[in-house]
């Protein structure tokens, strides 16, 4: 268990404090522990894909747990976020959906012997969720118009790094046995 799959596992680990913070509102200061701990787990994100590249730290385990790691956390923030009436849920399952369409397209990439690596868009998304969460969940008025660019502009980029992975590895849906 390496320092990158050591990290991991603390956002994985976060995500259950983090919902209990953001559903069991008790006080106003609920809102920014959550928020404090989304960004902690979203950081967690950023800093284990780096340390586990610039030291070859990379494993099998940290290939399947992180970008599960990260879907659980994204998803779990927005199905909150649905519940607390701060973003429409045909928003959150068009985000979802990308997701799954994605995973299951890795797994047939991966039954080919085809990686497919994160590409520009896929990172520009998941900045501009992990974004538009933090927005969302800091709930500040003078921010609303802000926040609902970057909804639109996530949402825009859910869709616009989905159709990017679909055209660029299209041949590995080809039926080759």
């Amino acid at each position: 268990m390496n320092l990158p799959n050591k990290l991991t596992m603390f956002r994985v680990i976060l995500i259950p404090f983090f919902v209990v913070f953001m559903l069991v509102y008790i006080t106003t200061v609920d809102k920014w522990i959550a928020l404090v701990i989304f960004i902690i787990a979203s950081l967690t994100d950023l800093l284990d894909g780096k340390i586990a590249r610039k030291y070859n730290l990379v494993t099998n385990f940290g290939k399947f747990m992180d970008p599960l790691a990260d879907k659980l956390l994204v998803c779990s923030a927005l199905i909150c976020l649905v519940a607390l009436n701060k973003i429409p849920a045909w928003i959150v399952i068009i985000i979802i959906a990308r997701e799954f369409i994605i995973s299951g397209f890795r797994l047939i990439a991966s039954d080919n012997g085809v990686v497919i690596a994160a590409s520009y868009w896929g990172k520009f998304k998941t900045t501009f969720q992990m974004v538009m969460i933090c927005l969302m969940i800091a709930d500040i008025p003078a921010l609303n118009l802000l926040t609902g660019i970057v909804m639109w502009a996530a949402l825009i980029l859910t869709v616009v790094s989905l159709v990017d992975y679909l055209a660029k590895n299209k041949d590995v849906m080809k039926d080759t046995k």
